[in-house]
Order: C-alpha cells, then structure tokens, then sequence
C-alpha cells in the first residue's frame, strides 16, 4: 500500500524534474516524523557533485516582487517602507499555502505542516521554558507575528485570494506562523552572480539600464550594497532553494553548497549545487547533511525545533536590563558615558571560554576549539598606581560587557573623577574629543574590577535564581534526562518497564526532552560562570586591598 509520504515524494521528483534539478548522487526519502524528509546518497559521484538547482527555482524577494499576483501589492508595501525581503517571502509562502492551484504545491507538501521549534510549544510545554531567556523571547514573538498578521497579512493574503478565485479560503494566524517558521527553518543565504541580479546591465552597462535594474530587483538591503557588490561581482541574498533545503544539521556536515554562475561546474549556468565533503567514495544510503554554523541550543531550539545534547557551541546570554539603567544614580550621564565607550549591556558567553579561565582543569571541551580571546583590557593608568590584575588572562567575561558593568556601578565620587581625568585629556578649551579606547581607560582607572565583577556576580546569581525558580534546580534536570526517552506522541504519564540498571525510563515529547535539555544546559552554564565571577572577584578585592 502506498503511504501518503510516498505520494508526495513522487509528486515532488516529478516537479523536480519539470524544473531542471538534477539529483546526481543524492535521493530523498523520508526520515521519520520528527525529521521528515532527508537527503541520503545514492551512487557515487566522480565530481562529487550530488545535486543541481537552478536559481530560477529559488524563492527570494526578488520572485516575489516578479509575481503577477502578489507582485504589485508588495511593491506597493514596500514604497511605504513597512516591509523587508523576510516579510516578502514570508507572505509568499502564506499565500501559495492556500491557494488551490498553487505551482509550488508539490514542494509546500513536503514541508511538515507543524515544527518543533518553541513558537509551536503548547501551554505545557512552555512551562518546560520558564525562567529562560528563550520563554521571554518566544512570548514576545508570539505577539509579534500576531500583530504583524492582523496589521499587514490576513487583508492583503484574503484579497489576493478572491482576486485568485478562492474567496472562500480562510486565513489563519497559523497560516502565517507556518510560513514564518519554513523560511526561518529553509532560507539559506545565497551568493548570487551580479549578472544574475541585474541581467540587463551586463549587456549594455549603461548607469540608466543599472538603475532599471535596481528598480526591477529592489530588495530590502540589497541597495545598501550594490556598490560593493559590483567590485566583488557577489550579492547576498536570502532565499529558500527547494531540494537543497532538504539537508538537515550535522556538526560534520557531509557536504556543502556552492554557486555556479557560469555553469564551468554543473554544465548549468546561474545553479546552486550540493558539493559532496567526503573525499573517498560516498556511502550508499548515508544522510547527507550540512552544517547550520556554531549555533547554540537556545538559537536551534527557537529557529530550528531541535537541540545537541552536550553542544559544544551552547552559550549563555546574559544582560543588564534597559530599564534598571533608569533607576541608577546619574543614570542618563551614565547612559551617555557607556555610549561614548561604545559598550555593550549584553554578551554572549560561549561554554568554550570556560577551557580560558580561572578553572580550566574543570572544563572538559574540545581543546582545539578553543579560540583565543581578542578582547583588548583597558589596563592603562594615568597614576601608576592602578596595576594590571594577575588574573586579566584568565578573565573569560567581554570587555565591552565588563565596561558597561564598570560604568553603571560606578560611585558618585568616582563618577567625578572619571569627568576630571577626561578634561586632562581634552584641556580647558576643549581642542580635541576623546577616543573611546581613552574613556574605557580612565574609567578603569577610578573603577578597577571590583564594582563591575560584583554586578556580574548579582546578574549571574538573579538569572540562577529565575532558572531554578521557573524548573528546579539543575541535579533534577540531569535526573530527568538519565530516564527521558523522547518520542512522538507519548501518553500522559506513561513509563517503560525498568531497564537492567534498575532505571525506569520516562516517555516524553520531544518537545519537552528539547526543553529540558535546553535548560539543563543554562543551569550548567550560569553555574560555571558565576565560579569564574566569583573567582575573579576575590582575586580583584585581594589586589585592590
């Protein structure tokens, strides 16, 4: 008997075929319901070459303001200049998702109708998240997307539909959300050839035929870069390349994508290719994958739907709250000194630090992916007395956060002395302004450390306690991943049989097993970099004593 994954697969290598892609070394089939449809190698490709696609077949913002159809509203929208390329192929995809006698149907099909990632979580499962930095950002997006549908999508998609001849297909908020999730889950960004883009300069190269060109191409930051794209012949677009899209993530990927403009490696010009990473002869039935970039689980779970259990590229993000800036002491010239320094009041901080502190012996990450530090330490001091601490190497927190963090806590008799050491430098008829890297230095020389790593310690400690607050404490969670088995659609509360270790294992979704992960991870990290403040900490009020 023939599945319904069978139908669409065989629908969509048809609509493959019509549109000129060629799969060379390379099938799809599918994984499973959590995956869906994968990329697995089928015979071996002597150039290495596993699939062909041709630009045309590509979804980007350029397409779309060509549509006959959804063309002129957008180009209408973006006059008024409340839309970008995102918004454009978003609301492609809305649209095509309902219209009966959709050209991309057999694609859409392939497409899984839900995701995993935590703007499709239930009421329970977002209770997996609180207190995350991710529970804050979902439930704000939520309410994004919400207004931007009411606002800007359910007319315009509901208008097109009837001029379409499908005035009785209704549109959904999930409709939206859907096709949010394919392009952020699917884009990839794409080096086009700048003949590509604007075909009709290469043959005259008149500045008139250009600015046609522009015009006829017009994209939400492409102007912006037109002049540095003609000297580098490349502009980078985002945009959804059905087939290649099919690649799922691997931290080794097995293989990677390229452009061909001239057709010099495919034999068809304006094509994006799957180029094999294995340099023997490829695997039969081995999933080809590609990799998304060093991304940590709190970016894969909110963008993707899927985690790395022990990623190695997890980070922490960890920021002073906007608002708490208005309740401190001289808090706008506070403001303006933080400006002037060019500082940041956020930082992400990378689990591949923790090989670069105080505790190295502790961390337990890949030593040969442990990058070296590029902060430059304000170290300079006017006076001498101020010294370089002897822990400034070890020091894993950036220096832009870490000035931020001196600027805010700064005392009040500080905060005068910092004005003082500035007007040495700019003199009594103010002949020159000072450098960013000259305010940084007179503030850490007034300052030190000390105030700046005790704030640290109080953000890192309030973010603990919000963890534990919203899901326990990290034991449990470590306790609950030793018995969790991830599944589809387990039932409430039901348990496996005990296993031979006398653990008994616990159904979950793969929802909550992600979540869980997630915030184990978060519980791990902030607890390890509370150690490296604390640590440091010490270190400065011993030195400054």
């Amino acid at each position: 008997m023939v599945t319904e994954e069978e139908t669409k697969l065989e629908m969509f290598l048809q609509w493959l075929q019509l549109n000129r892609v060629q799969l060379r070394g390379c099938k799809i089939k599918y994984c499973d319901s959590n995956k869906g449809f994968g990329l697995f190698s089928a015979n071996d490709a002597s150039d290495g070459v596993l699939l062909v696609v041709p630009l045309d077949l590509s979804i980007t913002p350029m397409r779309v303001l060509n549509d006959p159809l959804l063309g002129p509203e957008c180009r209408a929208m973006y006059d008024e200049g409340d839309v970008d390329d995102r918004f454009l192929m978003i609301l492609f995809l809305t649209l095509e998702r309902l219209r009966k006698n959709s050209s991309w149907k057999p694609y859409l099909d392939m497409i899984p109708s839900t995701f995993g990632n935590s703007l499709w979580f239930s009421e329970d499962e977002m209770q997996e998240l609180k207190g995350t930095t991710l529970y804050r950002a979902t439930e704000l997006q939520k309410k994004s997307l919400l207004s931007v549908f009411e606002d800007k999508v359910k007319g315009v998609v509901k208008r097109l539909l009837a001029l379409d001849g499908h005035s009785e297909s209704e549109v959904m908020f999930e409709d939206f959300m859907w096709a949010n999730s394919v392009f952020w889950t699917r884009a990839l960004n794409i080096p086009l050839p700048r003949s590509y883009v604007f075909p009709e300069n290469e043959e005259t190269g008149d500045d008139k035929d250009l600015k046609s060109a522009e015009i006829h191409a017009t994209v939400h930051g492409i102007n912006a870069r037109i002049a540095h794209s003609l000297q580098e012949e490349t502009l980078w677009v985002e945009g959804l390349v059905p087939g290649i899209d099919f690649c799922n993530h691997d931290l080794r990927a097995a293989a990677k994508w390229e452009v061909d403009g001239t057709g010099s490696v495919t034999g068809l010009p304006f094509s994006m290719y799957l180029l094999s990473a294995d340099e023997g002869p490829s695997q039969m039935e081995k999933e080809i994958t590609i990799s998304y970039g060093n991304k940590g689980n709190e970016e894969l779970l909110f963008l993707y739907g899927f985690v790395i259990k022990d990623n190695p590229d997890d980070y922490l993000m960890v920021h002073y709250p906007a608002d708490m800036l208005h309740n401190v002491s001289f808090s706008d010239s506070k403001a303006q000194l933080i400006q002037a320094q060019k500082a940041e009041l956020r930082c992400l901080l990378p689990r591949r630090l923790l090989g670069l502190g105080l505790f190295p012996e502790c961390f337990s990450g890949n030593k040969e992916n442990q990058k070296s530090k590029v902060d430059t330490v304000c170290n300079y001091s006017w006076s001498g007395n101020r010294k370089t601490p002897s822990y400034i190497n070890k020091l894993v927190f950036p220096e832009d956060f870490l000035t931020s963090l001196r600027t805010i806590a700064m005392q009040e008799d500080d905060f005068f002395k910092v004005q003082s050491l500035l007007e040495e430098l700019v003199g009594c008829e103010g002949e020159r302004h000072t450098s960013d890297a000259e305010v940084r230095a007179a503030v850490w020389e007034v300052c030190g450390d000390s105030g700046a790593l005790q704030l640290l310690v109080d953000l890192l400690t309030k973010k603990m306690i919000d963890l534990e607050a919203g899901t326990g404490i990290e034991d449990s969670d470590f306790q609950l991943l030793q018995r969790a088995r991830a599944v589809d659609n387990p039932l409430d509360n039901t348990r496996l049989g005990t296993a031979t270790d006398s653990v008994e294992y616990e159904l979950m979704s793969r929802n909550r097993w992600a979540s869980i992960v997630y915030r184990h991870g978060q519980k791990q990290l902030t607890r390890l970099f509370l150690r490296e403040a604390k640590q440091a900490l010490h270190l400065s009020m011993s030195e400054d004593s």
